[in-house]
């Protein structure tokens, strides 16, 4: 099972560091092809561009994470916060009436699930760490 786990994050890293190199190399592509992405404000290529540089950290703290149990809980862990906390700013944009509720539902897979994904690894990673 841990050899399973340790491979999943390492491609959950490949597809978060994936998405940030698309935001990387061509932050418009990107801006249009993502669901609910225009809706959110103008399209502004350094702001993509800063956001892209923070998925590509994140991927690769999940990848050196799964490698390095020394640190995995903590690489891990901080990923976590961040999608966490990516995932609630798209909650409150809904609770403060900026987005429409149908937004938490189109953003689901790709904010929220990642989040998910991300909490369940780290409790795991902490769970594990002693062993």
């Amino acid at each position: 099972m841990t050899k399973a786990i340790l491979t999943f994050a390492v491609l959950f890293g490949a597809g978060l560091a994936a998405n940030g190199f698309f935001m990387l190399t061509d932050p418009q592509a990107w801006y249009f092809a993502i669901p609910g992405v225009t809706t959110t404000g103008p399209f502004n290529q350094h702001f993509l561009r800063d956001i892209g540089l923070i998925f590509v950290f994140l991927g690769s703290a999940f990848a050196f994470g799964a490698a390095r149990l020394d640190v995995r809980t903590l690489l891990w862990g901080a990923g976590a916060v961040w999608l966490s906390g990516h995932a609630l700013f798209h909650f409150w944009e809904v609770a403060v009436g900026i987005c429409g509720p149908d937004a938490l539902a189109r953003d689901f897979p790709a904010v929220t699930t990642p989040a998910l994904v991300a909490v369940a690894l780290t409790v795991w990673s902490a769970r594990h760490a002693g062993r």
